[in-house]
């Protein structure tokens, strides 16, 4: 079974994610609120907040400015600039899979993965 609240805008799997199940439940779940967005200035993950709250899309792929500058630019200061640019990558290629499948199939196809 899929869960849609581990497929956020941002093109992460949440069911891979270490923070599920401890500190998160999936980012759809907390619309755009996970732990970590008490850090942003406006309390949530600014690629969910424009993604969904403002152009009301379900990911960042089907966006006309994919992949955009706050995309590019979002990272996780833990990461190295190698795992960032890994990130980044997989990031596009999961977006890419969801606007070409969908993301149930998506979900699915990750969920056997693990």
């Amino acid at each position: 079974m899929t869960d849609i609240n581990y497929a956020p805008v941002c093109g992460i799997y949440c069911g891979e994610c270490p923070f599920l199940g401890k500190q998160c439940t999936g980012c759809g779940s907390v619309e755009g609120k996970p732990f970590w967005t008490n850090q942003m200035p406006q309390g949530i993950c600014p690629l969910h907040d424009c993604c969904q709250n403002q152009k009301n899309l379900e990911h960042c792929g089907l966006c006309d400015d994919f992949p955009c500058k706050t995309f590019l630019e979002l990272r996780d200061p833990n990461m190295t600039e190698d795992e960032f640019q890994e990130s980044l990558s997989m990031r596009k290629e999961n977006l890419s899979a969801r606007k070409q499948f969908g993301t149930e199939t998506w979900l699915s196809e990750k969920a056997r993965q693990e």
